[in-house]
């Protein structure tokens, strides 16, 4: 790999490693002050949501103004929100807080991957982007590795809001990381066209290319099916470890851990195989079902943890599988704006799991609402197989 390659990746790597301690510190602080699973449900729909809803115009942005800038503009903004976020909570103490720093860095945070998915394809030009894409993923859970572990452990000594300042540490170091990268930098990027277009004219060409773009609703129907149970599963997983099996925090974090350990070595396995990027989706999609199926049932913390280190571990194949074919299926010119509708549809799964999560009385029926979801991405399977046979022209006698 590249200098210039290992900057990039640094940089992305110490942003999203905050990111990592920000995601994991919410829900386990709402559980622990409410004893609520139904508050976890919403806290994570809280936190999602605003992140969701942005993505189009993230989208936008990308394909107006310097990637570089955006991704700048982000890694700074995180840092400046969290310690707002901290002196609000020093001056009115109040949990809710650690919700809307998350919240409104998870906004930034989607445009700074926005901006990401944009300079890949050039900076990666000349190799094979299944697995360029495969390294991406490999960083972000190497992130969720170290992220849980060492935020847990911040956490059990001392709080929360000294988490949240390690993210703003890890925030600016990442800004450090893209100042030298833009200096070493010798790909030659290519500069958003300056146009004078209305700025939400181009969600009318992004909504036009994924209603007919030959194969992309198909892949927004499947990952939105896919984000359910993969948002169920995140949303309840601190409420299972810590309230259904009665277990302290460092199990919730081993948990982390060991679904980000698989989803590393099961990257590592795509980018050194020869799998068909078809065949890697399929492998993906269904095992992440086997994996809600397992944690619906689970009966103690170790067949739960096998249940979510399948989920967690194939969402990461899959993820591999949709940035791919999208990648193929978009034109290079309407990447940013398409892309960012698409993932907005696919990720509205997310905040809706967390309220479907709501609706659950107890951990003990977070269960039967992984398996429904489960149950749910089967149907959706099956709807869009037989919908491709379908459209199939039929040969002739």
């Amino acid at each position: 790999m590249t200098l210039n390659a290992r900057l990039f990746f640094a940089s992305m790597f110490l942003a999203r490693l905050g990111d990592q301690f920000l995601l994991f510190i919410v829900p386990l602080v709402v559980y622990q002050t409410t004893q609520s699973v139904a508050l976890s449900g919403l806290a994570y729909a809280v936190e999602t949501l605003p992140r969701t809803l942005c993505f189009p115009f993230c989208g936008i942005l990308s394909d107006r103004v310097s990637p570089i800038r955006l991704i700048r503009m982000t890694q700074l903004g995180r840092a400046v929100i969290a310690c707002v976020g901290l002196v609000c909570f020093a001056l009115f103490p109040n949990p809710v807080w650690v919700v809307l720093i998350s919240a409104l860095c998870g906004v930034l945070a989607s445009q700074g991957f926005m901006a990401r998915e944009v300079m890949l394809p050039q900076i990666f030009a000349t190799a094979r982007f299944d697995r360029v894409q495969s390294l991406a993923q490999t960083v972000d859970q190497c992130c969720i590795i170290i992220g849980p572990l060492a935020a847990a452990t911040l956490f059990g000594f001392t709080n929360w809001q000294v988490v949240v300042g390690g993210a703003v540490v890890l925030f600016v170091l990442g800004e450090v990381a893209m100042m030298v990268w833009r200096r070493v930098n010798t790909v030659e990027l290519i500069e958003p066209e300056v146009t004078t277009t209305p700025f939400m004219a181009p969600l009318r060409v992004a909504f036009h290319h994924v209603m007919y773009l030959p194969g992309l609703k198909r892949l927004v129907i499947l990952t939105a099916a896919i984000n359910l149970v993969f948002g169920a599963t995140l949303a309840t997983s601190a409420a299972m470890v810590t309230g259904l099996f009665d277990l302290p925090g460092n199990y919730y974090a081993l948990l982390q851990t060991l679904g980000a350990l698989a989803t590393v070595s099961v990257l590592l396995i795509i980018a050194m195989s020869n799998l068909g990027i078809g065949r890697i989706g399929t492998i993906g999609y269904v095992m992440v079902i086997v994996g809600g199926i397992i944690t619906a049932f689970s009966p103690n913390y170790w067949v739960y943890a096998l249940g979510f280190v399948f989920i967690l571990g194939f969402d990461g194949m899959y993820a591999v599988y949709i940035r791919t074919a999208r990648q193929r299926i978009i034109p290079a010119r309407d990447l940013g704006k398409t892309t960012g509708v698409v993932i907005l549809f696919n990720n509205l799964s997310l905040p809706l799991s967390g309220l479907i999560v709501g609706l659950a009385a107890s951990p003990a029926q977070t269960g039967w609402v992984i398996l429904g979801l489960s149950a749910l991405m089967v149907v959706a399977g099956l709807a869009v197989t037989v919908g491709v046979w379908a459209r199939k022209p039929v040969a002739a006698a």
